[in-house]
C-alpha cells in the first residue's frame, strides 16, 4: 500500500502542495485529477524520488522517501509525462540498457525484454530506431522501459498525452492490463481516460485534496440537479408555467415560444424523479409531446464543480 501523508512541497515561498493525505490500496488502479499546475507532477515526483518533500512522507509499506529512497524505486516503475527516450537507439537496444540500470541478472536480460516486447506489443518495432516511432509506439517503449524490471507499483503520469484516439484506446487497454497485476497510479487531466480506467479517484486542486472516491461515490456527493429539457406542441402557456405544482422541487428554468411549439427546460434535484408525473400531467392537457430528455451530473461537472468553481489553479 502507499499512504500520502500530510505531504507538503514548498518552491521558495510558493505552496505547491498543502499538506495531502491519501493512499492507494494494492491492487488499485488509483486515477489522480486534476487541472493542469494542480499538484499532480510535483507528487509523482516526490513519490518517484525526484523531488524531496519540504514536509510530511510518503511511505510504501513500510519504506519511506525520506530514510528508503533507493529501495522504494526498486519496486517502482515511471513513466513520466514527458517520455524520456533515446532515439538514436533501437527499441531493443533501449530496453537492454534499462534492464541493465536496473541490475537484472545478465541470464535473464533477453527473457525479460521479449516478455516486455509481448506485452507492450512492440513485436513490429522492436529492431527500429526509437526516434522514427510513432508517438503511439514511443509511449509503448516508456511502459517498457517502466515494467522491465517487473515492478509491483507503476506511476504513470498523463500516458496517453498527445496521443489520437486510436492510440489512447491501445494505452488505455494496456494499462488496464498492467493493472490487473499491479499498483497502479495513473494521472491525468483528461477525465475520460479516467473514468475508463480507474477503480478509484483522487482529485487535486491547488495543491490540496478536494475528493476521494469512487466514480459512484463521487457522483453521490458533488451532483447537481437534473435538467429536464422538453419540445411540446399545441400546449397552454399558463398550465406550462403552472407545472412546478406538480411538485414544489421542480423550477422552470427557461420557456421559449416558437409559432405552435415551446420548448420548456425543467430542474429538479436527482433525489426525485417527477417523469412520470410530468408526463401524466401533459396527457392530461392534451399536449404533444414532440422530444424529451433529461442530462444528470457528470464526472466533467463534479470536475468543474470541484476545481473551477472553487478557484483557478497554480503550476507545478
Amino acid at each position: 500500500m502507499i499512504r500520502i501523508d500530510n505531504l507538503t512541497k514548498y518552491y521558495g515561498s510558493f505552496l505547491a502542495l498543502d499538506s495531502i493525505n491519501f493512499q492507494v490500496e494494492n491492487g488499485e488502479i488509483l486515477g489522480f485529477l486534476g487541472p493542469n499546475g494542480a499538484g499532480k507532477t510535483t507528487t509523482m515526483q516526490i513519490m518517484t524520488s525526484f523531488l524531496a518533500p519540504s514536509e510530511g512522507n510518503i511511505y510504501v509499506d513500510d519504506l519511506n522517501v525520506i530514510d528508503d529512497s533507493y529501495e522504494i524505486r526498486e519496486h517502482l516503475g515511471y513513466l513520466p509525462e514527458h517520455n524520456p527516450l533515446y532515439e538514436d537507439m533501437t527499441v531493443f537496444d533501449f530496453l537492454k540498457f534499462v534492464a541493465k540500470v536496473r541490475e537484472i541478472e545478465p541470464a535473464s536480460i533477453k527473457r525479460r525484454i521479449d516478455e516486455v516486447v509481448e506485452i507492450c506489443g512492440l513485436q513490429k518495432v522492436v529492431h527500429r530506431e526509437i526516434g522514427v516511432l510513432s508517438k503511439g509506439y514511443k509511449q509503448r517503449v516508456g511502459l517498457g522501459q517502466a515494467i522491465i524490471h517487473d515492478p509491483r507499483i507503476l506511476i504513470l503520469d498523463e500516458p496517453t498525452s498527445g496521443l489520437d484516439p486510436n492510440q489512447i484506446a491501445e494505452i488505455r487497454e494496456l494499462i488496464k492490463t498492467l493493472g490487473k497485476k499491479k499498483t497502479v497510479l495513473i494521472s491525468s487531466h483528461i477525465l475520460q481516460e479516467i473514468q475508463a480506467t480507474a477503480d478509484r479517484m483522487v482529485i487535486i486542486n491547488e495543491g490540496k485534496i478536494a475528493a476521494d472516491g469512487t466514480l459512484d461515490e463521487l457522483m453521490a456527493k458533488f451532483r447537481g440537479d437534473t435538467i429536464l429539457e422538453m419540445e411540446l406542441k399545441d400546449a397552454d402557456t399558463t398550465k406550462l408555467e403552472d407545472i412546478p405544482t406538480i411538485n414544489d422541487k421542480i423550477k422552470v428554468v427557461d420557456l421559449k415560444e416558437s409559432e405552435d411549439q415551446f420548448n420548456l427546460v425543467l430542474e429538479y434535484p436527482n433525489t426525485i424523479d417527477p417523469r412520470e408525473d410530468i408526463f401524466e400531467y401533459a396527457v392530461n392537457n392534451k399536449w404533444k409531446i414532440l422530444e424529451m430528455s433529461r442530462s444528470k451530473t457528470s464526472l466533467e461537472d463534479v470536475f468543474r464543480k470541484l476545481t473551477v468553481e472553487q478557484g483557478g489553479s497554480h503550476e507545478n
